[in-house]
């Protein structure tokens, strides 16, 4: 039901409530008994079982688990407890980031007021706003919460400040009277007061229309519980890869061992090797290096202030095709400030942005002296007066305690060297006409202003205010406000509002005391116009060179805003966004269209403005419907949803409530849009990592299953490698030289390329045949390795023969993944030793394979045997052949590629 469509009158009629007696005692019983507690409810979870079970389902885990049991029945019980660990650990992970929605739920739940002022039997009492239920009449004043949702049926120049729900800092003018028609967007429902806002000026009374769930903030709570995480690329990618090499490796094993039958060899031992083979076929190592990986990402992006919260987003914020952005505290710094000024026919610019009282006055290139130009000086000293809002300072930070419009007329006196502290004593203010919302004007009336009268100074909107004047100030003199001179007044007005900037009139009147009938009508007239001041909120200066960025990587903008369609069109103008004013749309237009109609929609229309949070998540849904990988900034409880919804949702740090951090996967602490484009980069680097240690542990682990299969099933040769052999093998070369290519530098032009399409597999056709070009060179050597040592020693000396394809496995995978450091680029380009990680873990790891050599109680346990220079010197050229087919294999791709 849309109680803004109602009158007062129809809302407590139907109801059935008297505002002056309000509810009685029984009735609020009796309604509290029928529509619960005022309060959000959490939705009951999974139990801690089911969410530790849902850890365990994912293909690849099982696999993994199922290796573990393999490695433990064939008696290797070490390797068998690293996997399970591996696993455990994963699943602690994930459960860490079960309960998010509790979390933003309990933010929520903190912002609502602990108690309420209502009429009860007659009476005005305070009671617990958990009590309240629809019909109540609550009483509102200046500094209250609004504890439930209202219908406002008196207003005495009520202001309410509702960015938590709008994203709009600027307070809302309350009027009673008023009844809308038809869909209105949120933040223009005058005559409503929703629960969680603010009162910022005046006070007013209101019939509880919603309560708990009902309420607005209450229907954000609900379905940011009902929102399911949806996996990630990288999650998607991951499990699609665990399916296939599972599948793969089941039947590799199956036709290794039916082929060992076949051939009369000794079913124990082909069962052995075939458990191996599997074994050694899935790199049990990947998701804990990929954990890892995530984790030192996870690192780098709190040093460019951005705290990523799930380690998965790390990776998925590297696909981000779409970021949508909020407008207020995101691209701009949510904080008013006079940009220009019109007085005495002039146009004067103001510099400086912010609350912060410094900024040069300057007329074309020209810096002037505020205080020396009569109008202008006249400007800034009206502005301050009729005024409630004050400029602290603390600590160098400056704030405003008020109207943030209000402020902005108070910094820029400060700034024109007007001295705020004796104002009050020098014009003492003595009498007001507090603003009204149906005339748009507030004034008040001085003393000392002019000598030996009564000064009544007005601000308000132009438009009307313009047409309430019959004089001017120009030149420090007053004049007859001619026709033409109201026409160069309103112009400029216009011109002003066409640059989105926000614009209040000054004008004065002269008593020769104070009058004694205050109305309005006869005050506000024959006044004298002083000025214009236009005012916005300003752009963050580094948004527009990180917005630069983001066209060059291919990540397209959307400006999702709850302000007017002129202001955030002019912002996003003047941030390169758009052109035409085709490609920005309001919100109510949204209502008309279908799902279906939106997703062409948002390939075309830039900024969307008036939104309610109900249309951000539509858009956003649409964006991933369209198949972009989205990100959603905001600040608000009204951002929430949308946050939750994207693909990345991420929060403002400083500005951003509780709800919105909660939600999000990531969190600015700096509030810069620019740390989103560093992050961006971040994520596009460890993609590309994960990708280079896939590369290298698939190249590695195919080229053992073609060992050990065509030796076994091709040439009829012996089992090339014992099964303990191929165990420590996985454990040598899968896990240090994966991790090192995991903390791989960025490529230089990884920023230069549009974001990876979200059909992109890990393995993509490039990369398919690099592991083909690569896993067949590693079986080679070996094979080449195993036929020169068969040769040399023959049959007789299987542990020695085995022993040189053993070393020359490991040696060419430690070579070959230096290759593995980039796709398109050569060492010569990247660098042999650039990558000091590399060094140190391929040194450790052929450290490791000296050991199992040379160490005589561990030659027993490998069945190795140590190696003299002569198999050396053969072993060794073997081993380069993966590293120079790499290397070959990027040169003639790349050349096929131009």
């Amino acid at each position: 039901m849309n109680w803004y469509n109602k009158s007062a009158d129809e809302a407590l009629k139907e109801l059935n409530v008297d505002p002056t007696k309000g509810l009685d005692t029984a009735s609020a019983k009796e309604r509290l008994e029928k529509y619960g507690a005022n309060e959000l409810k959490e939705e009951k979870g999974k139990s801690f079982f089911k969410k530790l079970l849902a850890q365990f389902s994912d293909f690849l885990v099982l696999i993994l688990i199922a290796a573990a049991l393999v490695s433990f029945f064939i008696g290797e019980t070490q390797d068998s407890i690293v996997i399970i660990a591996i696993v455990i650990v994963n699943a602690m992970l994930g459960l860490y980031q079960e309960g998010k929605a509790e979390k933003a739920l309990d933010a929520l739940k903190k912002m609502a007021s602990p108690t309420a002022k209502v009429v009860r039997d007659g009476k005005t009492v305070e009671i617990g706003s958990r009590e309240l239920v629809p019909g109540d009449i609550v009483i509102l004043e200046t500094g209250d919460i609004v504890p439930a949702d209202l219908r406002i049926i008196d207003s005495k120049n009520l202001k309410i400040e509702e960015a938590s729900l709008t994203g709009e800092s600027v307070a809302v003018e309350k009027d009673s009277s008023k009844v809308l028609e038809g869909e209105v967007a949120l933040g223009d429902r005058v005559n409503m007061a929703y629960m969680s806002t603010i009162v910022t000026y005046g006070r007013g009374k209101g019939v509880v229309v919603g309560t708990a769930a009902d309420t607005e903030i209450g229907k954000i709570a609900t379905m940011i519980q009902t929102y399911e995480d949806e996996a990630t690329p990288l999650q998607k990618k991951l499990n699609q890869l665990g399916k296939i090499l599972g599948i793969a490796t089941i039947l590799i094993c199956i036709v290794v061992f039916a082929d060992g039958l076949i051939q009369n060899r000794d079913p124990l031992e082909m069962f052995m090797v075939s458990v191996s083979l599997a074994v050694a076929a899935i790199p049990e190592g990947l998701p804990a290096i990929v954990t890892i990986v995530l984790a030192i990402g996870m690192n780098k992006m709190v040093k460019r202030n951005a705290i990523v919260k799930k380690l998965l987003a790390v990776e998925t914020l590297g696909a981000t095709s779409v970021i949508c952005t909020d407008k207020t505290g995101t691209l701009t710094q949510n904080e008013m400030t006079v940009v220009k000024v019109y007085t005495n026919d002039k146009i004067i610019d103001i510099e400086g942005v912010g609350y912060e009282p410094k900024g040069d006055f300057k007329l074309g290139d020209e810096k002037i002296s505020p205080l020396e130009d009569k109008n202008v000086q006249s400007l800034l000293l009206m502005g301050t007066l009729v005024n409630d809002a004050e400029l602290v300072e603390n600590g160098g930070q400056y704030k405003i305690v008020g109207d943030p419009t209000e402020g902005a007329l108070v910094t820029l006196a400060a700034k024109g060297g007007i001295e705020l502290d004796s104002l009050d004593e020098k014009y003492p203010r003595i009498q007001e006409i507090p603003f009204d919302a149906s005339r748009k004007m507030m004034t008040t009336f001085h003393e000392g202003y002019i000598e030996n009268k009564i000064t009544a100074i007005t601000k308000g909107a132009p438009d009307l205010l313009i047409q309430k004047c019959s004089h001017i100030l120009l030149n420090g003199e007053v004049v007859p406000f001619t026709e033409e001179l109201k026409k160069k007044v309103s112009d400029t007005n216009i011109n002003f509002s066409k640059q989105a900037l926000r614009v209040l009139a000054v004008a004065y009147k002269v008593f020769d005391k104070l009058p004694d009938n205050l109305d309005p009508e006869n005050i506000e007239k024959d006044m004298i116009f002083v000025g214009l001041s236009g005012m916005i909120d300003p752009l963050r200066p580094e948004a527009k060179e990180a917005i630069k960025l983001c066209k060059k990587a291919g990540i397209d903008i959307k400006v999702i805003t709850g302000d007017y369609k002129e202001t955030a069109f002019a912002i996003a103008k003047d941030l390169g966004l758009v052109e035409s004013e085709d490609e920005a749309m309001m919100g109510e237009e949204l209502n008309k269209i279908s799902d279906e109609e939106l997703r062409e929609v948002v390939k075309r229309v830039k900024v969307f403005a008036r939104v309610s949070p109900e249309h951000k998540v539509r858009i956003v849904t649409a964006l991933k419907e369209n198949g972009e990988i989205t990100a959603m900034t905001g600040d608000g409880v009204n951002d929430a949803l949308a946050i939750k919804k994207a693909d990345i949702g991420i929060s403002m740090g400083i500005t951003g409530t509780d709800v919105a951090k909660n939600t999000a996967d990531m969190i600015l602490t700096d509030d810069n849009f620019a740390s989103i484009v560093s992050a961006v980069e971040e994520g596009r680097i460890i993609f590309s990592n994960i990708k280079k240690f896939v590369f290298f542990l698939l190249s590695c682990n195919i080229g053992e299953i073609l060992l050990v299969f065509s030796s076994i099933a091709v040439f009829n040769w012996p089992i090339p490698l014992l099964p303990i052999q191929l165990l420590w093998l996985n454990l040598v070369t899968d896990s240090f030289p994966a991790l090192a290519l995991g903390v791989e530098k960025g490529e230089p032009d990884i920023m230069s390329h549009p974001p990876r399409n979200t059909d992109e597999a890990i393995l993509d056709r490039k990369m398919l045949l690099g592991v083909s070009f690569q896993s067949l060179a590693i079986a080679a050597a070996s094979l080449l390795s195993f036929w020169w040592a068969q040769n040399s020693y023959g049959s007789e000396n299987l542990a020695l023969v085995r022993t040189i394809v053993f070393t020359t496995l490991i040696t060419a995978e430690l070579l070959r993944a230096y290759s593995s450091r980039s796709q398109k680029y050569t060492l010569f380009k990247i660098g042999f030793f650039s990558n000091r990680q590399m060094v140190l873990a391929t040194l450790g790891a052929f450290a490791l394979l000296l050991v199992v050599l040379y160490v005589p109680f561990l030659q027993d346990i490998f069945y190795t045997q140590a190696l003299t220079f002569n198999e050396w010197k053969v072993i060794i050229p073997l081993a380069f052949i993966p590293l120079i087919v790499g290397e070959l294999s990027k040169i003639v791709l790349s050349r096929f590629h131009k």
